[in-house]
């Protein structure tokens, strides 16, 4: 039978949605779903976990304080030969795809990134091509690494009622040293776990632009900014806004995409979304592909009127 090791990512205490994902994508390939939490401080996170696993082991040491990815897949893979683990699965983040090869190399393990359909235990789908083509793959190693695409999957619901399993971290030599963390401070909803997302590209003409007309739009949704490629790389907002293929997969229920003509990178990162609207005065632009709705405009002028209405809506 399969045994499943799931890495948790946690921030603040608290679990991931991408990790529920994972744990969802792990008991689709059928087998024991256990679960490894590290870290310092994080017998909360540990005791959350086992909610959604049959057994959390658990670690705490110095070197594994601040999720750096050598010290960690050292232990996650000593973890994963311990309990004999035929795989090990995390969400495809930035941190799963910084950890995860790492793990296989140490596991010689084969690996299946960013994957979007369990088949079986060794045969997984995953997007190809910007999302173009969908390949199947098969990982014949004995051992198999796999991160997840967390919009492809929902998250594990509570119940399982497992246990938490203490054991000694030996985080080994590691030549990565933490120097800080500047997190990003906003009472916005997060870019991965939004239920709205409003994006602005470069027909927005500037961070005047997102500051006068998407930020607006999306504090009356509710909702979390996006941004195109584009705009992140002209240093309009904060790289941590990029969606798109080389930034953050979402799939919200509302996607506005304001003034984004609709590169295939761009999209490759947003068409998942369940209803998405488009917004730009270029009838031809790409993005109306895609888009459920579109609107032919001048965004600096619907936008405004578009934030009023639902301001009005709401009271």
């Amino acid at each position: 039978m399969a045994t499943h090791l799931v890495v948790a990512e946690h921030n603040n205490g608290t679990l991931t949605k991408a990790t529920l994902c994972a744990i969802t994508a792990a008991d689709k390939a059928g087998g024991d779903v256990h679960g490894i939490v590290l870290g310092q401080g994080t017998a909360a996170v540990a005791e959350a976990m086992a909610k959604y696993v049959g057994t959390v082991h658990h670690a705490e040491h110095e070197g594994l304080a601040h999720q750096l990815a050598q010290p960690y897949a050292k232990v996650i893979a000593d973890c994963a030969a311990s309990i004999s683990a035929t795989h090990v699965w995390a969400g495809a983040t930035a941190a799963g795809k910084d950890l995860m090869p790492r793990v296989a190399a140490r596991l010689d393990a084969g690996m299946a990134s960013d994957i979007q359909e369990v088949v079986d235990d060794k045969t997984f789908k995953r997007p190809m091509w910007a999302g173009n083509v969908i390949g199947t793959i098969e990982v014949t190693s004995a051992k198999k690494v796999i991160t997840v695409r967390p919009t492809e999957f929902e998250p594990k619901a509570e119940g399982a009622g497992g246990s938490v399993s203490a054991f000694a971290a030996d985080p080994g030599e590691s030549k990565m040293s933490f120097v800080g963390f500047d997190a990003v401070q906003s009472d916005r909803p997060q870019l991965g776990d939004a239920d709205v997302v409003v994006s602005g590209g470069r027909g927005v003409k500037g961070p005047e632009g997102f500051k006068d007309v998407i930020e607006p739009l999306a504090d009356a949704l509710g909702a979390a900014i996006g941004a195109s490629r584009a705009v992140c790389d002209a240093g309009w907002v904060p790289n941590d806004w990029q969606v798109g293929q080389t930034g953050k997969v979402v799939a919200p229920d509302l996607y506005i995409a304001v003034g984004i003509s609709g590169a295939i990178q761009h999209v490759a990162g947003m068409k998942g979304s369940k209803t998405i609207v488009a917004i730009n005065k270029d009838e031809e632009a790409p993005i109306f592909q895609v888009a459920d709705y579109g609107l032919v405009a001048d965004l600096f002028k619907v936008c405004p009127e578009l934030t009023g209405k639902i301001k009005e809506i709401k009271g």
